[in-house]
């Protein structure tokens, strides 16, 4: 991950490729940097240069040293909404088709740039978290589904290349990672939802592995549509099962006289 600097720069090359990787999505939020004699190793520079590297990263908040634990990269996914918004959305579920709307357009584009920007690397990423997800459905594990679900979208962000759109994703997926906007479980408890969704996430990794745009961009569209319409119809499902217990243990009443 980390190459040799130049022995006639500063500690700001050392600064600048680690920025690099950060902005890339390489270093991610929470990932541990290698230990200080290991990095400078890696790295090619004394230990003094590096100390001054990290101290420069650490003023910027982009690391963080934990006593006794290493160094790490800090929290750097910003929400999206502020906790009062997310808290409003939450009591107004109509909400809910907004975000559906929005991560349609965003993963539609995503998908189309991956098949066209993806490097073998990153093909190679989604076809092993299709790979996961087969196993994961094959023995109807729902909690490895939903997770390996969240780390498709991801390595779809990714292989997007685009630092923008990557980290707006990563946001948003953080929302759906803690449920804000709808329960996952639910989806993968419904009849026939965990065939489709596994066939939709191969559809667009085939897409995307083939490089076409369009195809992809369909593929991952028609995908939320069918999250978005199956939700919809489970909590008219819920509704209505809600009323018809209500009728059910609602006293009896006595017959009209004629």
């Amino acid at each position: 991950m980390f190459q040799p600097v130049d022995h006639q720069k500063t500690a700001d090359a050392v600064v600048a490729q680690i920025e690099d990787l950060i902005l890339k999505g390489v270093l991610s939020s929470g990932d541990r940097l290698p230990a200080e004699r290991d990095l400078a190793e890696q790295l090619g520079v004394s230990r003094p240069i590096l100390r001054d590297a990290l101290k420069k990263l650490e003023e910027r908040q982009l690391i963080e040293a934990r006593r006794g634990g290493g160094t790490f990269v800090c929290d750097l996914i910003g929400p999206i909404f502020s906790d009062a918004i997310v808290q409003l959305i939450a009591r107004h579920p109509s909400a809910i088709s907004d975000y559906f709307e929005f991560r349609r357009s965003i993963e539609g584009q995503a998908s189309a740039q991956a098949a066209m920007r993806a490097a073998p690397s990153d093909i190679a990423r989604l076809d092993d978290i299709v790979a996961k997800m087969e196993t994961a459905h094959e023995a109807e594990d729902l909690k490895s589904e939903a997770l390996l679900d969240v780390a498709f979208h991801h390595a779809v962000g990714e292989a997007a290349h685009n630092v923008v759109m990557l980290h707006t994703l990563r946001s948003c997926y953080r929302l759906l990672e803690n449920g804000v906007f709808y329960n996952r479980g639910r989806l993968y408890h419904l009849p026939n939802a965990r065939v489709e969704l596994l066939n939709q996430h191969c559809a667009i990794a085939k897409a995307i592995r083939e490089n076409d745009p369009t195809g992809a961009r369909r593929a991952a569209e028609e995908h939320i549509d069918y999250v978005r319409g199956t939700l919809a119809d489970a909590q008219g499902l819920d509704e209505r099962e809600l009323l018809a217990g209500l009728r059910r243990t609602a006293p009896l009443k006595r017959p009209a006289r004629a």
